[in-house]
């Protein structure tokens, strides 16, 4: 494997111990394109120096770390005493319970994952057997382990022969949806709001689905941008949107449906076979509806 692990230790479950390794899972470069700042008049870049205001500028092994107890005064905290703050077994990952995927919201997730790996033959077996039995019971697991210098708590689940890594934020750092509670009220829903909301979401739901469709559409403007601007051509700004008629809900649950019920069955199938077939409108059952109740 051309890539390089940034974690090496043992994931623990009572007394069994898998040697394991940890790779990341967001891919390197990814295509991003970063931007620097320069000075408006000579497009020099913009360089930055940390200064003190007593002594100017401050060599790198001249500057420690502290924490500001009270305006202006601070405490130092060396290195040697973060050291002392880490875990007695910082190589240990250590699973302390196993959950059922929907028990934690995604919402609790950081957005850093990492593939965890056997790591040598040792722990082939314990490592599938491991994985294979959360696959089973359809389980992820809860876990603590020291990364990046620090204890953090993490979720471990099965994809695809592979056990995932993904660290968590804690319980106290997500604002819970009870905070904006007073901002979205519960009006009374019509049955027919609901029944045309039912079907525009039943035909928005492909058969197969497949993320690696989205891509990157910003990186890709910004690139075409650049060699634009490179090439010394004219930069022509696209035309801006129109933004819909505000209309009234019902009148837009009707249209909608009706747009996408048209737009799958003028689709011709890939297969040369009919196109499927989307759930019906029912406009036409909501007038009959409303037509029984007058007479």
């Amino acid at each position: 494997m051309a890539a390089r692990s940034c974690w090496k230790g043992f994931l623990k479950l009572s007394l069994v111990a898998v040697p394991v390794k940890a790779y990341s899972a967001t891919a390197s470069g990814g295509g991003d394109i970063h931007l620097h700042q320069l000075h408006a008049d000579c497009h020099s870049r913009i360089r930055y120096h940390k200064v003190c205001p007593l002594h100017g500028q401050v060599a790198h092994d001249a500057i420690v770390s502290g924490y500001e107890y009270t305006k202006g005064q601070f405490v130092v905290v060396d290195t040697a005493e973060l050291d002392q703050l880490r875990s007695a077994d910082d190589k240990a990952l250590t699973i302390a319970a196993f959950i059922a995927p929907e028990a934690l919201d995604p919402l609790y997730a950081s957005g850093k994952s990492y593939y965890l790996l056997p790591d040598g033959p040792v722990g082939h077996k314990p490592y599938a057997v491991l994985s294979q039995g959360m696959r089973d019971l359809n389980r992820h697991a809860i876990a603590q382990v020291v990364l990046h210098g620090r204890e953090q708590v993490v979720l471990l689940r099965p994809l695809d022969h592979l056990l995932v890594l993904t660290v968590l934020q804690l319980d106290q750092q997500i604002t819970k949806p009870a905070t904006f509670r007073d901002e979205v009220p519960a009006p009374e829903v019509a049955a027919e709001e609901l029944q045309l909301a039912r079907t525009l979401i039943e035909a928005s739901t492909p058969a197969a689905w497949d993320f690696s469709g989205y891509q990157d559409v910003y990186t890709a403007k910004l690139s075409r941008l650049i060699e634009a601007k490179v090439a010394g051509e004219e930069i022509v700004a696209a035309p801006v949107a129109e933004h819909p008629q505000v209309i009234n809900l019902m009148e837009a649950l009707r249209q909608s449906v009706a747009n996408i019920t048209h737009t799958e069955t003028a689709r011709p199938a890939a297969n040369g076979q009919a196109p499927k077939k989307t759930a019906p409108s029912t406009r036409g059952r909501a007038s009959a509806a409303r037509k029984r109740k007058s007479s």
